[in-house]
């Protein structure tokens, strides 16, 4: 049973309880009221992975969410993104050492449309063609990935760092490189969206 309390106007509020994306195991990440739950829907939602986990290290990590349905007493939300802090993103820059970031857009084996990006830094000032190479081989790794893994799986492995470690090892081959990072994550279609984009297309 949902807790109440009444509110200046007299009315009564509901309190929910919000909980996590399937692919953060429902977590609960507080509560929230409300005059009429529908108001909440839609609702973005923003925590970090420390508060996740209970794991401070964690905490340069943010994660949103979206309210995308209503139980009795509890809200549920999908996964839309996560994002690096800026000021960690800023710490692992060097003077004389090169940031090699890009922009990829992958579509899951269950048909999400997400966006990454992973950005590498390398141990000393890196030139044109190293560039190139390391970004080019980030791509092609975020691509196979997109393609064979599930939406969950694909989230699962760029937020817990299996990713980034994964790049850093083929793309320290290339050029000394001292730090891999998912930088950040976007959900840019669900099946159901791209499936309506398709027909229209068609």
């Amino acid at each position: 049973m949902s807790s109440r309390q009444v509110s200046k106007s007299g009315r009564g509020k509901d309190w929910y309880t919000v909980l996590a994306s399937q692919e953060f195991d429902r977590a609960e990440l507080g509560e929230t009221p409300a005059d009429e739950p529908e108001t909440l829907m839609g609702r973005t939602i923003e925590t970090t992975l420390g508060e996740i986990t209970d794991d401070f290290s964690e905490n340069n990590t943010k994660v949103k969410f979206r309210v995308n349905e209503i139980g009795k007493d509890a809200v549920y939300t999908e996964f839309v993104g996560h994002e690096l802090a800026r000021d960690y993103v800023r710490s692992l820059v060097r003077r004389g050492t090169s940031k090699i970031g890009d922009v990829i857009n992958v579509r899951t084996a269950d048909d999400y449309r997400v966006q990454l990006q992973p950005v590498a830094f390398t141990a000393k000032k890196a030139d044109d063609s190293q560039e190139k190479s390391i970004r080019q081989r980030a791509n092609e790794m975020v691509n196979e990935k997109g393609e064979e893994l599930t939406f969950e799986e694909l989230i699962d492995a760029a937020v817990s760092g299996r990713l980034s470690s994964a790049i850093y090892n083929e793309a320290k081959e290339i050029y000394p490189v001292r730090r891999v990072e998912i930088q950040k994550t976007k959900v840019l279609a669900t099946p159901e969206e791209v499936y309506e984009e398709e027909e229209v297309e068609a």
